[in-house]
């Protein structure tokens, strides 16, 4: 486990698609908490998403499996369970530049 830029102590890994908005919402999220995660892609077609199945018994994104503890499946529930961590000290900036870069995300 390594220390994050907001000094947690966590590993979590986010089943997503760089072309989906519910999963690019929770990857802003996470970078403005500063936490560390693996991004796990996944298949286009959901019925080609076995192991996502295996793991949090869906096969639909986003899906956030921390380390200990069971898989938070969608965008709704995993940023409830984010709630729990403290804003990086930057994190306003990298909504701005979020806003500036990607005009379409509404930070």
């Amino acid at each position: 486990m390594t220390k994050s830029a907001a000094g947690y102590r966590v590993r979590v890994e986010l089943f997503q698609a760089e072309w989906c908005p519910h999963s690019h919402k929770v990857r802003q999220r996470l970078t403005e908490l500063g936490l560390d995660f693996t991004a796990r892609q996944v298949a286009a077609d959901p019925d080609e998403r076995a192991e996502l199945k295996g793991r949090a018994g869906t096969d639909e994104i986003p899906v956030l499996a921390p380390d200990a503890g069971e898989p938070i499946c969608g965008e709704d529930d995993i940023l409830a369970y984010l709630t729990r961590f403290a804003e990086r000290p930057d994190a306003d900036e990298h909504r701005a530049k979020s806003r500036e870069e990607v005009p379409d995300f509404a930070a």
